[in-house]
Order: C-alpha cells, then structure tokens, then sequence
C-alpha cells in the first residue's frame, strides 16, 4: 500500500495497513542541500527539490506546500523582509495598508501572473509530476483575513475591526475573489488537497463570532468553491482553542492539522471522541516540546497519540506546526517509525 492508497482509506474514517505519518519538514528540507530559508524561498525548482529529498529520504505520507505566510500578500505590494534562517515576513514600516482608507487600494488581481502565488502554483505542479501517483499533495493557502492581517499589520487590523468593518469587509471580499482563481488553478495542477491556514480562528486570538463574521462567511465561499471542483479541503491552525465546531459547519474539512485541545473539549480523548467522525485529525506531536525532548520522549508521545486517535482511522500522526528549525531529522525519523511499528492496524 503506497501514501496515497494509505491515506485515502484513513480520509475515509477507514483503517489502512498503519496510521499515516508527515513531521511537518518543509522549510527545515533546506537543510538537504544546505541552502538558506531566502534561497529556498526565492528559487522554485530548489524548493521543490528539497521537499522531495526529505519526503523520500523520512519516507513521509504526505506533501504539504507551505512555504511562508507572505506569500499571498507579497502579491498585493506587500514588502517582505528575507532571512537566511527564518521565514519572510512582512516589512512593518513599509505597510501596504496604512489606515483604514488603504482597505479600498486592495482589488482582486490575476494569480496566474503576480510572482509570489504564480511560483506557488508552479512549486505544486513540479510536486504533482513528480511525486503525485505516490503521495497526496496538499497546496497551502493563506486565508482571507491573515493575508489583510500582513497588509495592515494584526494589530492595527484588530482595531479596525472595530471601529470601521465596512472597509475591511470590502478588502476581503477582493482577496476572496482572488484566492478563488488562486485555487483553481493550483487544483488544475492535480493536487489532492488544499489547506487553509485559519490563523484567527482560535480563542487566544479573536472570538469565535468575530472571526465566523470576518473570515468564516469568506472561507465558506472558497471552501465550497474547492469542493466544486473535486478537490478536498484542509484547515491548518496551531492556535490554542482552536474553533473546530464553527470552523467545521463553514468548510466540512476533510481534515484539520491542530496543535492544540479546541475550545469546546477538555482533552484529546474528547476531541477524539467529539470530532473523530466528522473530519480526519491531523496532529499534534508539539514542535516547541521537541526542542527538549528526547528520543525515548518521543517515542513514547507518539505512541500516546496513536493509541488515543488510531481507532477507526481518521487520525494521520504529525507535528502539530513546522518542525523547528534547529533541529537534525532524528525526531521526525522516530515518528516515522513509531508510526510504521507501533501505528500497524
């Protein structure tokens, strides 16, 4: 059974030959050829590259395309500020948004010709032909308000919110229309899946009727516009008391990669027990925790989670963010094989 047999059974809440496994490893790939974050970043065929080095070399389930945050919104004007050992992020004294009059400058644009989104479709259609037939590829996409968030800045945004949600209603409906066309055409690239990263949709950041009002309504135009097309949809969120319930009833994800309990459940026996049925769980080995961790730690977090979400598939074991950067493969190879030892059904 290769990835791609393996992970549609589990998608289907069916149990495979084992629990599936991908450490989230993109940006740490580099370190396969040992180029900096900015070059792997900037050069596509380097990145592609690097992604199936280490997805072969782990014998990963799963590609994921994430790059950085910034991609999206570099395409708007959007400065960005690159590093050799970090992701790009937005320049902060050189904001596309300056005030709430700004919010009606941002217009849908074509992604097929802008740079940043164009080399992101490019990236998926190099995975796809390369690796498509054995593993599913799944396309990363920021949502709609984390891209206003890095024209604007999140705290000045959070204060329009507020005081004028008018305008920044306006600025995402124009980023909708985009990330709609953006994910038709990475769907044409065949890959398997898109994953959305809801960043605002969790408890520590916004509430949950705030964001169902600023980016539920959104997400649920483009999540219904990717399934039009025959294509899965993901949801990504790291955040603490993450919004499974509202976020589930806008987008009916095939799946959800989390780090941390949601906001309605008292522990991962109960997400398990509330959510298991609904959509498949995709987390949630803790990448800070693995900066301290052992081997031996590992190894026993890994069976922990395994024996608490394994039942009846829909569970692929991963981190529940990137996989820190500091770090050799060692841990992500301990995953792999507790999930190829111990995961077997």
């Amino acid at each position: 059974m290769n990835s791609l047999e393996r992970v549609n059974l589990i998608l289907q809440h069916k149990e495979a030959d084992r629990v599936p496994v991908y450490p989230i490893v993109n940006s740490v790939s580099r370190k396969t050829l040992g180029i900096t974050y900015e070059e792997w970043t900037r050069d596509v065929n380097l990145c592609a590259e690097s992604i199936i080095k280490i997805t072969d070399e782990l014998d990963l389930d799963v590609i994921c395309t994430l790059v950085d945050l910034s991609v999206e919104a570099a395409d708007w004007g959007q400065e960005l500020i690159y590093f050799d050992d970090k992701a790009a992020c937005p320049d902060h004294n050189n904001k596309v948004i300056n005030s709430p009059e700004d919010y009606s400058k941002i217009k849908r644009i074509n992604p097929r010709e802008t740079p940043r989104m164009s080399e992101h479709i490019e990236l998926c259609k190099k995975l796809v032909e390369a690796r498509g037939k054995e593993k599913p590829i799944v396309a990363f996409v920021f949502g709609p308000l984390g891209i206003a968030g890095m024209l604007r800045g999140q705290d000045k945004m959070f204060m329009d919110l507020i005081m004028t949600p008018d305008e920044i209603h306006s600025c995402l409906r124009e980023i909708t229309e985009t990330l709609k066309e953006f994910c038709t055409a990475v769907i044409e690239t065949g890959v398997h899946a898109i994953m959305f990263d809801t960043l605002f949709a969790s408890k520590t950041i916004m509430s949950k009727t705030m964001w169902d009002e600023f980016e539920g309504v959104y997400m649920e135009e483009i999540a219904k516009h990717v399934r039009d097309q025959g294509c899965m949809v993901m949801i990504h969120n790291c955040g603490g008391g993450v919004y499974f319930d509202i976020q589930i009833e806008r987008m009916q994800p095939d799946a959800i990669s989390f780090l941390h309990i949601p906001d309605d459940c008292s522990s991962f026996e109960e997400v398990k027990e509330k959510y298991g049925d609904k959509t498949t769980l995709i987390g949630h080995i803790d990448p800070g925790w693995l900066m301290t961790a052992t081997i031996e730690d590992v190894e026993e977090e890994s069976k922990k989670q395994i024996d608490i979400f394994k039942k009846d598939g829909g569970f692929i074991l991963s981190t529940g963010c990137e996989y820190p950067a500091p770090l050799d493969f060692d841990k992500a190879k301990t995953m792999v094989r507790v999930a190829k030892e111990y995961g077997k059904y």
